[in-house]
């Protein structure tokens, strides 16, 4: 067996606007297997600024998987547990090498273009303008269920468009849900929490950085609305740090993104944890592109969750891959009638 990487950096169509900043480009790695005339390939999605593997050694790890890779998928899960995004192109990559194609990763009806799978409509930071055109679209397009991220502009702003979406729809026809990332101080959350609540939000993401379990239990204490971790679970490897961290904090729910995670399996321990704790979750990607969001989808269907998922198409970028991933009605389909760049995964290894 042999194994390479190659980096590749997926391009904004338009600057994309969250409270950490503005995104221009997106740095993606690939993982390539060849064995005995088959081929298969995985996305290490670092995403630096977030990942905990957004290190100066990160190209020398994935250096070292290819080097290594005859130890086998659980040894190099067990040797990368300090680089979540290579776990999970490790995952993905072994996967896709012992499936008859290699980007059929998990044979379902969602695969066979019989079922889709809700997602969220998501609106990126913008002036009012361009925020109330993307809600605009996102309801044209049959989305119920919209997640807006906050935290960038004025806050009276943000909340007279949701003023103007409960004008228009009820709760029970469009769902809200909004991302902070962060960016609520834990002084001025309860406040901004309460008014938030008045336009029927359905849950808040990480309304306070990550990092402060105690300041985050107290929120979810006292919270007149739902609050979902995300940025919170980054970092918590063993099975002990993540059933510590959700019974301090006992959210609502847990946002589970792969690629800053660990992978399917590291997702499946919080899965195991947060439903022992009564504790919702559903499945978000994290700006990798259609390989990873492809790998991302496939399982995620198998979970059987009916809750609205942070998925996307990849449409974000001008130089994605074109892929069967399909965006119809609020639901991500797969067109088994449409097919990959041929030989996409030999001109990767060039």
């Amino acid at each position: 067996m042999k194994a390479f990487y190659r980096k590749y950096h997926l391009k904004f169509k338009r600057p994309a606007g969250t409270s950490r900043g503005v995104l221009m480009d997106k740095e993606t790695w690939f993982l390539i297997l060849k064995d005995q005339g088959k081929s298969g390939i995985g996305e290490c999605g670092l995403f630096r600024g977030l990942s905990m593997d957004d290190v100066p050694e990160y190209e020398e790890a994935l250096s070292w998987t290819c080097s290594n890779i005859h130890l086998g998928p659980v040894r190099l899960l067990e040797k990368l547990k300090d680089y979540p995004s290579i776990k999970f192109g490790v995952e993905q990559a072994f996967a896709s090498l012992q499936s008859e194609d290699p980007f059929i990763l998990f044979p379902s009806d969602f695969t066979r273009s019989k079922q889709g799978i809700n997602i969220n409509g998501l609106i990126w930071m913008g002036d009012a303008a361009f925020m109330q055109e993307q809600i605009e679209q996102k309801i044209s397009s049959e989305f119920n269920c919209i997640k807006t991220k906050i935290g960038a502009i004025d806050f009276d702003t943000e909340l007279s468009l949701f003023a103007t979406i409960r004008k228009k729809y009820s709760k029970e026809e469009i769902q809200l849900r909004v991302d902070a990332n962060g960016a609520f101080s834990p002084e001025e959350a309860i406040d901004k929490l309460q008014r938030l609540a008045e336009y029927d939000i359905h849950s808040i993401e990480q309304p306070i950085k990550q990092g402060f379990p105690l300041k985050m239990k107290q929120l979810c204490e006292n919270t007149p609305l739902p609050i979902a971790l995300d940025e919170e679970l980054i970092g918590h490897n063993s099975v002990t740090e993540k059933e510590s961290l959700l019974q301090t904090i006992r959210p609502y729910y847990i946002i589970l993104k792969p690629s800053l995670l660990g992978g399917f399996s590291a997702c499946k321990e919080w899965i195991e944890v947060a439903s022992k704790l009564d504790i919702g979750w559903w499945i978000t990607s994290a700006l990798e592109s259609n390989i990873g969001l492809n790998a991302i989808a496939q399982w995620t269907y198998t979970l059987n969750n009916k809750m609205a998922q942070g998925l996307g198409t990849g449409s974000l970028f001008t130089n994605n891959f074109p892929s069967p991933l399909e965006i119809c009605k609020g639901q991500l389909h797969y067109n088994k009638n449409s097919d990959w760049e041929e030989n996409l995964i030999d001109k990767l290894c060039i």
